[in-house]
């Protein structure tokens, strides 16, 4: 699997690459006081982060495999909360809905100990520019 890379406020939660499945990375976190929020619970912006680094990472490796350079830029980015994150490892996964020439849409799950019951999911909008736009 090719390195992903992470960007320094992913690298501050402690996000890192699992693995990959069906093609997709797999990230995740381990509970810590950086990513706490309510005590012994996740904090939303950092199971957020999670999420929205997870997108933006298989929309890169997608992109680099057709060989499409691109700057992207958030459209929008709507993240449902089903349960509090406790303390435990929190992974996510995204995957592609539409991959077109201008935008990408695409859902992103966290979980922790059954994937079956994720703790959050997301919805990414994410414009593709030209590199000089």
């Amino acid at each position: 699997m090719p390195e992903i890379p992470l960007t320094p406020y992913a690298r501050s939660l402690g996000i890192f690459v699992h693995g990959e499945e069906d093609g997709a990375p797999v990230l995740g976190f381990e509970f810590s006081s950086d990513v706490e929020g309510r005590p012994q619970h996740l904090h939303g912006g950092a199971t957020s982060g999670l999420l929205e680094t997870a997108g933006y990472a298989l929309l890169r490796k997608e992109l680099e495999q057709l060989g499409r350079a691109h700057r992207l830029k958030p459209i929008n980015i709507t993240a449902q909360f089903l349960s509090a994150g406790k303390q435990k490892t929190t992974y996510a996964k995204a995957r592609i809905v539409k991959l077109g020439r201008r935008n990408a849409n695409i859902s992103v799950e966290a979980w922790q100990d059954n994937r079956e019951r994720p703790i959050a999911t997301a919805i990414m909008n994410i414009l593709m520019a030209e590199p000089d736009a």
